[in-house]
């Protein structure tokens, strides 16, 4: 189980390899099958008893390794390179999701007892897809990107569809579906795809709604 965790710096590799080779469409598509396999490692781990069988390898460091490289490292580049920016702000972009994503990674508190992410999970793959295809005026990317590095040292409540069990099926579910919708829309532009951003948007909004309500439990009680 240890090496399906391990793949993930292969797919990352690629993804840097690509973004080298000027893709930003492989670039993605890498970095969403890294992704997927960081979605489910862990759930298979604990099923499969992986820390009894190996109790001197700390499977947890591995994926911490590979997520800052995935989530973090990589989407920052991609930013970099691949999204639109206000003049002189690209490097300061980098600077502020990877020294967030340092404080995201080493929170000893970032899951909260429901396994919801506390503050904003240094998900920046994901804002990097959202980027990419919204193409936002750079102004606004920007102020997106310190608006979610805030949202790191945050008590919001962020959903781990794989981890929390309350509404389980329907957040895999969604998942799935929010997966095939933006890689539809990765690989072709939205005006030919407009069932994959109606489908991308509803999940989207649904992600959003459940974090939210998630939160406003937590203030509220």
């Amino acid at each position: 189980m240890h090496i399906f965790t391990a793949s993930g710096v292969l797919l990352g590799t690629m993804a840097l390899l690509a973004l080298v080779d000027n893709n930003p469409v492989a670039c993605l598509l890498w970095l969403g099958a890294a992704m997927m396999i960081d979605g489910i490692d862990g759930t298979l781990a604990r099923k499969y008893e992986v820390k009894a069988i190996l109790p001197h390898f700390d499977g947890s460091t591995l994926d911490m390794v590979i997520d800052y490289l995935t989530w973090a490292f990589i989407p920052a580049l991609f930013i970099y390179y691949f999204i639109e920016l206000p003049p002189n702000f690209a490097l300061l972009s980098v600077f502020i999701i990877l020294l967030s994503s340092m404080f995201c990674f080493c929170n000893v508190d970032m899951k909260s007892q429901d396994n919801y992410f506390v503050g904003f999970p240094a998900a920046w793959n994901i804002a990097a897809a959202y980027f990419y295809i919204l193409d936002f005026p750079p102004f606004i990317t920007f102020a997106a990107i310190t608006f979610l590095a805030i949202l790191t040292v945050t008590n919001m409540k962020f959903l781990h569809p794989f981890r929390v069990r309350q509404f389980m099926p329907l957040n895999i579910t969604v998942t799935l579906v929010w997966c095939a919708c933006i890689t539809s829309l990765v690989l072709s532009s939205p005006e030919h795809a407009a069932w994959a951003l109606w489908g991308w948007g509803i999940t989207s909004i649904y992600f959003i709604g459940i974090c939210l309500w998630r939160t406003a439990q937590e203030w509220f009680n």
